[in-house]
């Protein structure tokens, strides 16, 4: 496929055979030649309209992630939810997301990745569409749809990024998926905003499921009109070959190789070798587990502080007062977009006098925000004002390692392994992050209150209690990207030369 400007365009003197040829984000150029020029201008405009395709479609995925937890005390009161019951809701949904997404790195590896997101994309919408007419009655349907649409948006996760990464060159790649990575506390907190201004307008929270299909909708259309069939993926001996504006192809060249098709196996094997995917990776998990369990539990909890303190009353009607949803969600949007970029920022920066400034400062970060947090639980029964802060910073510094963590992942493995390895993170980091956290922070909730007096004091005291493993488990988050930082400068280079 070729695009419509050829000084805007990158491309490879000779075919390249099939094994290298990928799917689903943009076509290279290919001529027959002894060399090709580059252009010097950067990616084509054509990319920058596919990557905000893409931006626009993960608003969405984070969004339906996050409807949830906005009409949470709703939805908890309608089918009769006990606090470990309501936390399964997301546990169901991140089960389905996690056990999705190796599937969907395989296929992404191998085969069209337009195909697969906008079948995500269908899929997803449609089931959340139907969640809305689930009657109280069948309350199991209700878990089984929010398990179903983990699956789609695992297809959508996955393999997105990836496309990213082939669309532009290292330096522009970060800036790309720093924005695309902002979409993740923008949806989240859309969500929140979404879910609650629906229930408070129509009255009833079913609305709320009925808004992002539409938007899905439209998503899917851009994706089928916008985003080619066949891209070129950017290994690292393309990048290693771009010299004075002009690639050579591979074979012309002494010393280097192409890398032949590995097995999935042999790519979790070598993943598994890798210190930094690793650690990082487990960093990233903790970071999981308290996302989760601040994105399914802080709206409820700040009610009952409010409660204690005498602030609000305690919600008796059918559909509750949603300002602790709302204020939330704009918090998490706010702090998304300003520690997004400014992770994006201070690493680029630092990049330049430390070469394991990424992990340095995920470490910091992660440390900062879990005191953060344990001070904001401390303070939540005398201070809501200061309560509200501390979150909204502790929410800050984690979101300041989305971007980093993924460019890690980037420059660590071999792009003939990065949907594989993307997966791989995903599974790990939810099967023992927001997959449990949610249900075990509810579950120790439902226990402290079952073996104390049933008083609005105890129901405060008991979400507080199990608040607490949160903080604690920021602090091993930190423990792990610090051992990243004793690992990457070595995995890096090995990445490089493959």
């Amino acid at each position: 496929m070729q695009n419509p400007s050829a000084h805007e365009n990158t491309g490879l003197q000779s075919q390249l055979p099939l094994e290298e040829q990928n799917y689903g984000a943009t076509a290279a150029r290919v001529r027959e030649g002894p060399s090709v020029s580059v252009s010097r201008n950067g990616a084509p405009r054509r990319h920058y309209v596919i990557a905000a395709v893409l931006c626009y479609a993960n608003l969405i995925n984070f969004m339906d992630w996050f409807i949830i937890p906005g009409i949470l005390l709703d939805v908890q009161k309608y089918f009769g939810l006990s606090d470990g019951d309501t936390g399964l809701l997301q546990t169901v949904f991140i089960l389905g997301y996690m056990l999705a997404a190796p599937i969907f790195g395989y296929l992404g590896d191998r085969y069209n990745r337009k195909i697969i997101l906008g079948a995500g994309i269908f899929f997803w919408s449609g089931v959340t569409l139907g969640s809305s007419f689930i009657s109280q009655l069948y309350y199991w349907i209700f878990f089984l749809s929010r398990g179903l649409v983990g699956i789609g948006t695992a297809s959508y996760s996955t393999i997105a990024p990836t496309i990213i990464a082939d669309l532009f060159e290292e330096g522009k790649r970060t800036t790309m998926l720093s924005i695309f990575y902002i979409f993740i506390p923008v949806g989240s907190g859309l969500g929140y905003v979404l879910a609650a201004g629906m229930a408070e307008i129509t009255g009833d929270w079913h609305w709320a499921f009925r808004i992002t299909p539409c938007m899905g909708g439209l998503a899917l259309v851009l994706v089928i009109l916008l985003v080619p069939h066949r891209t070129q993926r950017r290994t690292a001996a393309h990048r290693a070959l771009s010299i004075s504006g002009t690639i050579q192809v591979a074979a012309e060249r002494p010393g280097v190789q192409r890398t032949a098709k590995t097995t999935w196996c042999q790519d979790v094997t070598s993943l598994a070798k890798n210190w930094s995917f690793v650690c990082s990776s487990l960093g990233l998990t903790a970071m999981a587990f308290v996302t989760g369990a601040l994105g399914m539990w802080v709206p409820l909890f700040l009610y009952r502080a409010q409660v204690v303190q005498g602030l609000v009353s305690p919600c008796l009607q059918e559909s509750c007062s949603s300002s602790n949803s709302l204020i939330f969600g704009g918090i998490t949007i706010g702090t998304g977009i300003l520690g997004v970029i400014a992770g994006a920022e201070v690493a680029r920066r630092l990049r330049k006098i430390n070469n394991k400034a990424d992990p340095l400062i995920c470490a910091t970060s992660m440390f900062i925000s879990a005191l953060c947090l344990y001070t904001a639980l401390v303070l939540a029964q005398t201070n809501i004002i200061s309560t509200f802060i501390l979150i909204a910073f502790g929410e800050l510094f984690l979101s300041v390692n989305w971007a980093v963590v993924t460019d890690i992942l980037l420059y660590v493995v071999t792009p003939r392994r990065q949907s594989t390895a993307i997966a791989l993170q995903i599974l790990v980091s939810h099967l023992l992050g927001d997959a449990g956290s949610p249900y075990l922070i509810g579950t120790i909730s439902h226990a402290i209150q079952a073996k104390n007096a049933d008083s609005l004091q105890w129901s405060f005291w008991s979400m507080q209690y199990s608040f607490i493993l949160c903080a604690f488990v920021g602090v091993f988050g930190a423990g792990f990207f610090l051992l990243t930082s004793f690992y990457i400068e070595e995995d890096r280079k090995e990445a490089e030369q493959l």
